[in-house]
């Protein structure tokens, strides 16, 4: 589409296309800022930036996020005339350097809930600053600037050019730098600013494969270690192909420790991969499995031990689920997607009573498979609790969500030959009608489309 469009417009010609540029430039001030900066040249487009930055600087109002839109607008321009007048690489770092020297302007002019301006600094203009950085054959001089640059870094954008500083700079010249960072941590008494430069080792440490200068500047930077460090250390091991020490790191956090253990078992599947053991690899897959039975945690499972398998895992699986007594919306939702419909059935029935409408992104999609698979007891007694829910809560603005389930329940009611235990579509109507006979919001919404 977009190459059929680029054609049609190189059919119209150079004349009829540039008296379509100049009549939008008189309505856009984006598009005239864009025709400048094509037609100057290079030194113009450079003088451009700076009075764009000093203008900038110098201003005296303040954008509200709902309306920043075009202050973000003139930042982006700003940085594109910097990089179509940069013709030396040296040159151009200096400028991004000015640019984020002037963060504390642009932040205090602007709202940045919405993290436009942010992304600005951690994205396009670090991303400027790694290409000249890459060009420029003084490599010192580059880690000097940077080391200089970040002196400061009030708002926190300012370190993004230290994350992908091995990809511009040899190693010899980065142990220079940590060097250099050690030496202000040790010797500043500011907490947050010592921190600041721990972080920026780190940063360093990690891209040039350092595990045990990481470990140790992480101990330095944290008074007491918690399992977050514990992984971040772990990980850095497993990226130098320590896997022994990376274990050895991920053992300290606590089998009890569910929060984490997501990341953990993570990292030690990758352990166990790079080291080949199959054994414990399948070991910690089938637990992944047992824990959070998925089509994901099983096809990997299966990967490893073996499709032939498959059914055992799964049977076995299935008996494991409908032992438990209490209700799990993921084995709900591996039932179902394995096929197992009775089984699904069974075990939704089973659990109703257990069901919690407030769980909607759960429920939901439950209701709505069963419907699919025209299992109406089940799906009735999923939408049940989210109709309920809504109207205990009396959450008005989700009065519309709770009149379609209930018109769902409606629709599906007459195909329900056999209620087993549970209260017929009408009873179950009246008995919401009596409850929340005072939700007049409701009800009308309702009774209007009835």
């Amino acid at each position: 589409m977009a190459d059929s469009q680029k054609q049609k417009l190189i059919n119209l010609g150079v004349d009829q296309l540039a008296d379509a540029l100049l009549e939008l430039s008189h309505q856009s001030e984006a598009a005239a800022d864009l025709i400048k900066r094509l037609t100057v040249a290079p030194k113009d487009n450079i003088q451009r930036f700076k009075k764009k930055l000093s203008a900038i600087k110098s201003e005296q109002n303040f954008y509200h996020w709902k309306n920043s839109r075009g202050f973000l607008s003139r930042i982006e321009r700003l940085l594109q005339d910097l990089e179509a007048g940069v013709t030396d690489p040296l040159s151009g770092l200096e400028l991004v350097r000015s640019f984020y020297e002037a963060d504390s302007k642009i932040f205090e002019q602007c709202d940045d809930s919405g993290g436009g301006v942010g992304e600005i600094f951690r994205y396009t203009a670090k991303d400027l600053f790694a290409k000249y950085a890459a060009l420029c054959e003084d490599k010192k001089k580059v880690a000097s600037i940077m080391l200089e640059l970040n002196q400061n870094d009030g708002y926190g954008v300012r370190d993004a050019v230290f994350e992908n500083a091995a990809d511009f700079l040899p190693e010899a010249v980065i142990r220079s730098m940590i060097t250099k960072l050690q030496n202000r941590a040790d010797n500043e008494k500011v907490d947050h600013a010592k921190r600041h430069y721990f972080h920026l080792i780190e940063t360093l440490a990690r891209q040039i494969k350092d595990a045990e200068l990481f470990e140790q500047t992480r101990k330095a930077s944290w008074e007491n270690l918690n399992p977050v460090a514990y992984l971040d250390i772990a990980q850095v091991y497993l990226e130098s192909g320590d896997t022994k020490t990376a274990t050895t790191w991920l053992n300290e956090i606590p089998d009890k420790d569910s929060f984490h253990s997501y990341q953990k078992n993570k990292l030690l599947a990758e352990i166990y991969t790079q080291a080949g053991d199959q054994t414990k690899l399948a070991e910690l897959l089938h637990q992944k499995f047992e824990t959070c039975p998925s089509s994901n945690s099983l096809s990997e499972l299966l990967d490893v031990i073996g499709e032939e398998k498959r059914e055992a895992v799964i049977t076995k699986q299935v008996s494991r689920i409908l032992e438990q007594s209490a209700w799990c919306e993921s084995n709900a939702a591996f039932l179902i997607a394995i096929g197992k419909m009775d089984e699904a059935e069974k075990y939704l029935l089973k659990r109703a009573n257990q069901l919690d409408g407030n769980y909607y992104s759960g429920l939901l999609p439950l209701a709505e498979k069963m419907e699919l698979k025209h299992r109406h007891l089940a799906a009735s007694l999923l939408y049940r609790p989210l109709l309920t829910s809504i109207l205990d809560r009396g959450y008005s603005k989700a009065y519309r969500h709770a009149v379609a389930y209930l018109e769902k329940l409606d629709q599906l009611a007459p195909s329900i030959k056999e209620w087993q235990n549970f209260p017929d579509h009408q009873k179950f109507k009246d008995q919401i009608r009596q409850k929340h006979r005072l939700k007049r919001g409701f009800w009308g919404r309702y009774d209007d489309k009835a």
